[in-house]
């Protein structure tokens, strides 16, 4: 580059799902949003990573990696579980290439899935040895990635803030879990749906935390008001620093109407012969209860707002990323020429999103970004990209305020996860973490089978605050599978509770609970202990 940048582009992207693993049945529907996320949005962004790492392009990009998802990651059964579904997806690809051969348009796409299923395969079997956390750090390690953490279950912070004994136990597993994965402690966090609640930065700077992000507002209604905007983090009263989402970039990249991933040559993401075939013969491919669901095999473009859908082509829509590519630079480069014009400082614009938007829900998304990556080094030299440890390193000192209740849930507040849907979720919550603190009060240094059955309720209470059971029963998408998650970590802590207080426990069903709720093995129940917790 020629001469410094008056900018810098901070790209975010949240990686989470919740803890969905069945080992008592053989295959389980819910199970798939890992494998699908792993085949179309994990995979994916690392082999495009991997790739601008081998042509020398110093890209940043920051990515939280919540400890659910990582536990999943690092599972021996579920990665057996993701090597048997990609088995079938090639199976079925080699029946789709016979059942094309004569329409050549459909058989092109069916060689294109073939082709993609058996690279998933050869990455995740042979490159990554199974085990997606590895490349993840060691992409990390290069410099490449700015891996930060989240809470440890994506519980949703600003509702538990009446026990804030809850809220510092979800904080401190979370940057323990990424200590296990990563072997360093995280810079920032990722709080779950971006949601904040005055005074939980005193938690994350106990655990070290120097950054989190928020939404817009809730540095905008901060007190005093910023004088930045949002083109520059400001800092909590107690120096933990807030970035500020950036509303114009999230746009045209998250929403399907106004945004890039609703153009006519993108892939249709709702047209999948799993709707499309002869039953028989996709009966295979399917779960073991028959229903018809999404394969991964779609044969269409999004066309246009009718049901009349022409076949995809790779090629055209490859080309359309790269124009949106291109229009997304040149926003930012006059975004970032105006700010610079006004500040004391280089501004910096933050676009955090979920992942999965690239690659699962927008199938283009992974090659726009890499694209994306590749004119912003090659085709300018207005901004670069940077993460936000990077800009605080070079900016130390902000703007002191105090930002305010927020989240980037509709509305902006807790409205998502507090409705009638779901409202009576939160006194069952409520009742067991104090049910977890009187426990940990009471058994200050348990051990053996007691110590066990402590550590497991905190596992199942750390489930049971998920938040994506609250925004399940809201959207009304997997309803029946949220209440059963609920039903059955209330269940499990309660009878845990009863027999550890009747000095009952029986430690067959104990260990069972262990082998099926496996996650975080290095969790100590005496994070609920209530000194100190101020």
């Amino acid at each position: 580059m020629s001469h410094e940048p008056q900018g810098s582009l901070a790209l975010v992207l949240h990686t989470h799902l919740p803890f969905v693993r069945h080992p008592e049945c053989d295959e389980f529907l819910e199970e798939r949003w890992l494998f699908e996320a792993i085949t179309e949005t994990y995979l994916p962004l690392l082999e495009r990573f991997h790739r601008l790492a081998e042509d020398k392009i110093p890209f940043r990009i920051t990515m939280s990696l919540t400890p659910t998802l990582l536990a999943m990651l690092a599972d021996p059964l579920l990665q057996a579980r993701y090597l048997r579904h990609l088995e079938r997806l090639i199976e079925l690809a080699d029946k789709e290439l016979g059942r094309t051969r004569d329409q050549a348009a459909f058989h092109a796409l069916a060689q294109f899935y073939h082709r993609r299923f058996t690279t998933a395969r050869r990455q995740f079997a042979e490159s990554y040895r199974c085990n997606l956390i590895a490349p993840f750090r060691e992409l990390m390690e290069r410099g490449y990635l700015e891996l930060i953490t989240s809470a440890a279950t994506h519980g949703y912070l600003p509702l538990m803030d009446v026990q804030p004994v809850a809220v510092r136990a979800q904080l401190t597993v979370g940057v323990q879990a990424f200590e296990q994965a990563f072997g360093r402690r995280p810079a920032g966090i990722w709080l779950p749906e971006c949601g904040y609640h005055p005074g939980h930065e005193t938690f994350l700077k106990k655990l070290g935390i120097r950054y989190f992000l928020l939404d817009a507002h809730g540095v905008l209604f901060g007190s005093p008001r910023p004088t930045q905007g949002i083109a520059a983090p400001v800092a909590c009263p107690n120096g933990v620093a807030a970035f500020g989402r950036d509303l114009e970039s999230s746009k045209s990249v998250w929403s399907a109407k106004e945004g890039y991933p609703g153009d006519g040559d993108y892939r249709e993401f709702y047209r999948d012969i799993g709707f499309d075939l002869e039953y028989d013969y996709i009966r295979p491919y399917l779960n073991g209860d028959g229903a018809r669901l999404q394969t991964g095999f779609k044969y269409y473009r999004i066309t246009g707002t009718t049901d009349d859908k022409a076949p995809y082509d790779p090629a055209r829509a490859l080309e359309k990323a790269a124009m949106h590519a291109g229009n997304f630079l040149f926003n930012r480069e006059r975004q970032i020429e105006q700010g610079s014009s006004r500040m004391d400082r280089r501004p910096i614009v933050v676009s955090p999103y979920d992942a999965e938007l690239f690659g699962h829900w927008w199938f283009e998304g992974p090659d726009w970004l890499e694209l994306l990556i590749r004119k912003v080094h090659d085709d300018q030299n207005v901004f670069r990209l940077t993460s936000p440890s990077e800009y605080l390193a070079r900016y130390p000192d902000h703007q002191v305020i105090q930002p305010t209740m927020s989240s980037w849930g509709y509305q902006g507040y807790n409205e998502v996860w507090l409705n009638g849907s779901n409202d009576w979720i939160y006194r069952h919550l409520h009742k067991m973490v104090d049910r977890m603190v009187e426990l940990a009060g009471r058994h200050p240094q348990a051990d053996g089978v007691p110590r066990r059955a402590l550590n497991q309720m905190a596992r199942e209470l750390l489930l049971a605050q998920s938040s994506d059971w609250a925004f399940i029963l809201k959207t009304q998408t997997h309803t029946t599978y949220a209440y059963r998650r609920l039903r059955d970590h209330l269940g499990r802590f309660s009878r845990l509770y009863d027999e550890l207080t009747r000095h009952e426990l029986h430690e067959p069903w104990l260990a069972e609970l262990e082998a099926t709720d496996n996650l975080f093995p290095f969790l100590d129940y005496r994070v609920y202990a209530t000194a100190g917790s101020a």
